[in-house]
């Protein structure tokens, strides 16, 4: 058994930077990735706002080293990109089988980025077909697998919008348990037609910023990311003398069952998650120093998680903000992303800022952090929630 859970590397790409420090100086500098969609065609252009990475297929195939006939799908690049930048980081020599490893991904999107564009011509254009095996979530997960040369536990997560939250708690299970030594977790999802068609037939895309907790809301910007962090059990990393990033304290799983889309109106399965989060990590409330809220800026999410927040906290609510309103909503990598943000909130003694906020909402008096605030923070707590209620909460420590 494993008393502990350290992060000793971390990767990101987003629509914000390519590289852990680019996004960190955009986060510094409140500067958001939000655009126009370029990367793919569709009727929506005009209508609506993405966090779209500005490389196009070919760019992140060279960024790779991809060569011609491959089946590596938009998902699974971004997330070999930010798998290799956590290994680096965490110096980490998967040829020592000695050391357990696993690698735990998460996608909602897989492979339909790719397979979607060719639907239509697989029947007529053989050479087509091999993307047709790449539809599939795990797909992008083996790909990833074997770009690291690793040869371990391979696993893939998909609860929608809670999916890395849910491989960093699997994760950190795992090596808590003694069944491995170290794991890296994170997530991958590409923006695609199908995903972009089905937010605007639910009627929670926003043709404008996305302004998590305002009062004049009007719905999400979809985005698109990768990020990978790799965790360590306290033995491995006394042994190998690893410095450490932050460690995962707490971790919760709920679901409030209350719709397929919809969180409740009382916040349950967010409540839930964050009861479980504080008890697996012995933390009391007062001792968060920062909320990296889910913040979808959708009218019920921000509703339901502001309410799960007082039922949690009472009325002194810590420190908030969503950097969704930096990347975009970024589905199952979402979770991931946010886990980055939080340790260099840690690291840095930073809290970024919620962008684009200005009228608080009329059901609460709760206002997230505007501006760029430092402050030491030896405590972050980040929300995940997905769709079917899938709820999620970490806690991260110093």
């Amino acid at each position: 058994m494993s008393s502990g859970v350290g992060i000793t590397g971390m990767g990101i790409v987003s629509a914000i930077g390519l590289s852990v420090e680019e996004n960190l100086l955009a986060l510094s500098q409140s500067r958001c990735g939000i655009s126009r969609i370029d990367n793919f065609d569709t009727r929506h252009r005009d209508n609506v706002l993405v966090g779209e990475i500005k490389l196009s297929n070919r760019d992140l195939e060279d960024r790779v080293g991809l060569t011609k006939g491959h089946s590596v799908t938009r998902t699974g690049m971004l997330g070999i990109l930010a798998a290799r930048q956590a290994l680096q980081q965490a110096e980490l020599d998967l040829k020592d089988t000695s050391i357990r490893t696993g690698l735990i991904s998460s996608t909602s999107v897989g492979g339909m980025d790719v397979t979607e564009k060719y639907f239509y011509a697989y029947m007529q254009d053989v050479e087509l077909q091999h993307y047709i095996r790449s539809h599939d979530a795990g797909v992008s997960t083996q790909h990833i697998a074997d770009d690291l040369g690793l040869r371990g536990t391979v696993t893939t997560i998909s609860t929608a919008c809670s999916s890395a939250a849910n491989a960093i708690m699997l994760g950190a299970r795992l090596i808590k348990s003694g069944r491995l030594d170290r794991v890296i977790v994170g997530g991958t999802d590409a923006l695609s037609k199908f995903t972009l068609n089905g937010f605007n037939t639910l009627m929670i895309l926003s043709d404008t910023y996305c302004r998590p907790f305002d009062q004049h809301r009007k719905g999400l910007n979809l985005g698109e990311a990768a990020a990978y962090l790799v965790l360590e059990s306290e033995e491995l990393i006394a042994r190998e003398g690893k410095t450490v990033l932050a460690r995962v304290v707490g971790y919760g799983n709920a679901n409030d069952a209350f719709h397929q889309t919809a969180s409740s109106e009382n916040g349950e399965g967010a409540f839930l998650a964050m009861q479980k989060a504080f008890a697996v990590g012995g933390i009391e409330p007062r001792q968060i120093d920062y909320i990296n809220v889910h913040g979808t800026a959708t009218p019920n999410n921000d509703l339901s998680e502001g309410r799960a927040l007082l039922r949690a906290f009472g009325e002194k609510v810590p420190i908030f903000s969503s950097t969704k309103s930096f990347t975009g909503h970024t589905l199952a990598a979402a979770a991931a992303i946010e886990a980055v943000y939080s340790v260099l909130a840690i690291q840095e003694g930073m809290v970024f800022p919620n962008l684009h906020f200005e009228t608080a909402m009329e059901e609460f008096d709760l206002i997230p952090q505007m501006d760029v605030l430092h402050k030491e923070i030896d405590y972050v707590l980040s929300n995940s929630f997905g769709f079917g209620g899938n709820c999620s909460t970490l806690i991260l420590g110093r």
